[in-house]
């Protein structure tokens, strides 16, 4: 009687979620989309019951995106980040053409303006942190970097002669290249001095790793623990890497810096509902009230489409496009020397009348 298992027995397939993400990352995409990703499809098969997404269709997928909309009132652009999920399900895994998918109609996001910071603003909320976090901020605020691309900075990215930051695959993995300011560079080699340091330490205990991409890896097997790859803004301790179950020094953790930015706002007594990536806004916002051209704005912002940089212009708009509201021509403030600047004398005005019935 033949053995029963044989070495020709064909390995299990492997489980849907698994498939999703070998898929995202043959694609390269990153640790933070594969998170959200298989978060949404898992939610998706739950919501059915546990059916397998095979068997459901458009219905069923409109039915999820619309329960996410209106019982979980989730914003637009979560909304339209579900609906990715599923259609990189589909398409990628299932194997599956999904004309009905694209025909579904995505959520349409709203445009708000940004809150943007007065450089006094800055000047108190950098004044009221320390540390690491005073030196990110600055940087923020400095180079105009989304909060993932400063703490994903390399020591080679860093170019003190040239005074220039490279952003390496940055949002839509493209490469840019921002200014490194003058005011930052000795606090960056000061920083970078203690970086080493610790650096130097963990290659002595045989460590001293940090994860470059899988062809470098493979092509540079000792680039790993080479001083220039080594991220600017390391985490004070070495962790587990999610995807290999290697352990090695990652960097730090931007909600780190998201908590200390919201204390410091406390402490400066600034009452905007402000973030890390408002200091790209003001950064933006600043550069153009100093004159800067709004091309080289979109560059150092990184934007492909200059209409995403036009929006910072609106905020520059005070007051309906910079016209003087009617009120103030009839009960004006005082003004700057100067008059209001329309050439017409500005002669001294009744204060507001006041509230009621005399």
């Amino acid at each position: 009687m033949a053995d029963s298992v044989s070495g020709d027995t064909p390995a299990p397939p492997r489980r849907l979620l698994d498939q999703v993400r070998d898929r995202i990352r043959f694609k390269h995409y990153s640790i933070r989309t594969e998170q959200a990703y298989v978060d949404w499809i898992r939610r998706y098969i739950r919501f059915h019951g546990n059916r397998h997404p095979g068997v459901l269709g458009v219905a069923e997928i409109e039915r999820f995106l619309t329960h996410l909309a209106v019982e979980g009132r989730v914003a637009a652009s979560t909304q339209n980040q579900a609906q990715s999920a599923l259609l990189f399900l589909y398409r990628e895994i299932l194997a599956t053409e999904v004309p009905w998918l694209d025909g579904i109609e995505r959520a349409k996001a709203s445009r708000y303006l940004p809150i943007v910071l007065t450089p006094g603003e800055v000047e108190r909320l950098v004044g009221c942190m320390a540390g690491l976090h005073r030196l990110l901020a600055a940087l923020l605020y400095g180079t105009g970097m989304r909060i993932m691309e400063a703490l994903r900075l390399r020591v080679k990215d860093i170019d003190f002669e040239r005074r220039e930051i490279m952003i390496r695959d940055g949002k839509g993995a493209k490469d840019r290249v921002t200014m490194l300011p003058n005011a930052l560079a000795p606090l960056l080699r000061a920083h970078l001095r203690r970086v080493r340091r610790l650096h130097e330490s963990d290659v002595d205990r045989g460590e001293g790793t940090v994860w470059i991409p899988a062809a470098l890896a493979r092509k540079y097997p000792a680039a790993a623990r080479d001083w220039a790859w080594q991220y600017v803004f390391p985490a004070d301790r070495p962790s587990v890497d999610p995807r290999s179950g290697i352990v090695r020094r990652h960097h730090v953790s931007d909600q780190s810096l998201q908590r200390a930015m919201r204390q410091a706002l406390r402490d400066a007594a600034i009452d905007k509902p402000a973030t890390p990536h408002t200091l790209r806004h003001s950064f933006a916002t600043h550069l153009l009230e100093s004159g800067s051209d709004i091309r080289t704005v979109q560059e150092l912002l990184g934007h492909s489409d200059v209409s995403t940089t036009m929006i910072y212009t609106h905020v520059l708009n005070r007051g309906g496009r910079g016209v003087v509201s009617p009120l103030d021509r009839l009960y004006s403030v005082p003004v700057a020397a100067g008059g209001s600047g329309d050439g017409i004398a500005v002669n001294p005005r009744p204060a507001l009348p006041r509230s009621g019935t005399r």
